[in-house]
């Protein structure tokens, strides 16, 4: 247990203070799927830049969402999973993804018009 240093207005907003943001739902979402390397990341979310992916990293797994898994080898081989924890968001990260698609669905009517061609649209 930590100290109590702030107070919440609602619960969903300490929720949102770990997956929120643009890019940490993405992340966590291509990590459902197994562990992957930071270049295997970078290269599924080609609009994130290297620093803030290596950021949204850092703050991921100080939060106990997810792990880092270093490989003592030559080169360096560094991969990330969902943690036990976070894998605990794993029902809310579907929920997410089943509701942004039937969103697309009723703004576009073809989801494959604007979605991209990776693993986590087929």
């Amino acid at each position: 247990m930590t100290t109590i240093k702030k107070k919440y207005n609602i619960s969903v907003e300490a929720t949102l203070e770990v997956i929120g943001g643009k890019w940490r739902c993405v992340i966590l979402c291509h990590l459902t799927h197994g562990k992957k390397r930071t270049s295997e990341l970078k290269q599924l979310m080609p609009g994130i830049t290297q620093k803030m992916l290596t950021q949204q990293l850092r703050e991921l797994e100080a939060d106990g969402i997810i792990n880092r898994i270093v490989y003592n080898q030559v080169p360096p081989k560094v991969e990330y999973e969902l943690s036990e924890y976070g894998d605990s968001l794993s029902d809310i990260l579907t929920s997410l993804c089943n509701w942004g698609e039937q969103h697309i669905i009723k703004q576009y009517g073809d989801k494959y018009a604007v979605l991209e061609d990776n693993i986590l649209n087929k």
